[in-house]
């Protein structure tokens, strides 16, 4: 309850107010000085409440409650504590209710402070409830594009927040439709990883794993949320379903410099190069995942199990030329009739070639036969020509720069020796 004093003070002035009373606006100005003079008052939080109580009522016209209103919601933002902005913000919008469209500015206002508050208590939830409420499409105010692309956006991550990415690509859809009348870096790059991060929710993990090491290369973003960025792309890519649009997408992470700086690199230059994954390097990079990648999926195994099955199924393949359906089953940890679904369903997508004899119980990978097998072989050794030259070519550079004079010396000796004796060995040896 008010104050004695507060209470008197507004029982004086609403008798001798009217809507056209100068003098009486300046009273509840001074009354409302009065009243924040003392933040630490235990009388703080219901003397806000009367006197917003007071300007609401019948007393006061419009015009004159209007930058009272203003005045009592920059007092709100000032207030030290979350759950006071809670007390008095909930309050005053109660009042507003049947009012709201005359105090459109006061309310949006009152409401951007309001989901600060429930944000300084992680209640995303309430936070965006609240900023729902804001009338981004109203006749009565000139709102810009700026603050609705901006609201649009805080809306949807608040919403990614507590895991309701439906209803946040709700708003991020509503954002994208006005994101190029806006020329602000920030909501750009807060409208990229939230779409992103929707799209790492829904599962469409090579999409979002494009989305993130997009992000990655910004270079107005700080190196450490960067190199973050390229982990979660890393993430996502590890977490996509084998086949050749996800082995171009490790090739393109694997070829990133910055790789080898992420915790990710060690399982992501197995599976780039097509390495069995042991149980131990799967129980550790699952640590690190989110409560969504790690959902079970509608056969009853987790997204990471899933992605690892098929993964180590491909590297079977580039192993062997035919391996029987039990001896797959050990190599992946299924049992045989298992081993065989993964295949068959890898093979009918087109992820996997091959065919599998379910007579003899064998499957036999890529049809090493004839010309096929004859192309595969010429294009694994053009890929390890290239893989040498790209490496010599690098340690040339590194010598080069270290040793600018000596080294065109070294390599006139070198090739005056027969470097053409060298070459094979490295081929053999890569």
């Amino acid at each position: 309850m008010a104050s004695p004093e507060v209470t008197s003070m507004l029982a004086a002035l609403s008798d001798s107010s009217s809507p056209q009373s100068n003098k009486s606006s300046t009273g509840y100005t001074d009354l409302l000085n009065q009243i924040t003079s003392t933040p630490d008052s235990p009388q703080l939080i219901p003397n806000l409440t009367a006197f917003i109580d007071a300007i609401l009522g019948e007393t006061l016209g419009i015009v004159a409650a209007r930058p009272l209103l203003a005045s009592a919601v920059t007092a709100i933002k000032t207030l030290s504590s979350p759950e006071a902005k809670i007390e008095v913000g909930t309050h005053a919008l109660r009042a507003l209710e049947s009012r709201g469209v005359s105090f459109e500015e006061q309310d949006a206002e009152l409401r951007y402070a309001l989901a600060d508050a429930y944000e300084a208590r992680e209640d995303w939830l309430e936070s965006a409830k609240v900023l729902q409420g804001i009338q981004l499409e109203s006749s009565q105010r000139r709102i810009d594009d700026h603050e609705k692309v901006g609201t649009w956006i805080r809306i949807c991550r608040l919403y990614l927040e507590d895991d309701n990415t439906t209803t946040a690509e709700t708003y991020l859809n509503r954002a994208k439709n006005s994101l190029y009348k806006v020329d602000d870096l920030v909501l750009k790059i807060n409208f990229q990883l939230s779409r992103a991060r929707i799209l790492d929710s829904q599962k469409k993990f090579l999409e979002a794993s494009s989305a993130y090491h997009s992000i990655s290369f910004i270079p107005s973003i700080d190196e450490e949320e960067r190199l973050k960025t390229l982990s979660m792309a890393i993430t996502c890519a590890v977490l996509a379903p084998a086949g050749p649009q996800r082995s171009r997408c490790l090739a393109k992470l694997y070829k990133d410099e910055r790789a080898t700086q992420v915790q990710e690199f060690g399982i992501l230059e197995k599976m780039f190069l097509d390495r069995l994954l042991s149980t131990e390097e799967v129980d550790k990079f699952a640590a690190g995942l989110s409560p969504h990648q790690l959902a079970k999926t509608a056969d009853g195994s987790t997204v990471l199990a899933k992605a690892v099955v098929e993964h180590n199924l491909l590297s079977a393949s580039r192993l062997y030329s035919n391996i029987g359906v039990n001896e797959l089953g050990v190599l992946l940890g299924l049992d045989a009739e298992k081993a065989e679904e993964y295949a068959s369903a890898m093979l009918q997508q087109g992820r996997l070639s091959g065919r599998i004899d379910q007579i003899d119980g064998v499957i036999f990978f890529d049809g090493r036969h004839g010309l096929q097998a004859v192309g595969k072989e010429l294009r694994k050794w053009d890929g390890k020509v290239q893989g040498v030259a790209e490496e010599v070519e690098r340690v040339a550079s590194m010598l080069q720069a270290q040793y600018p004079v000596s080294l065109s010396q070294r390599l006139c000796g070198w090739f005056a020796e027969g470097y053409d004796r060298i070459l094979p060995l490295l081929i053999w040896s890569k």
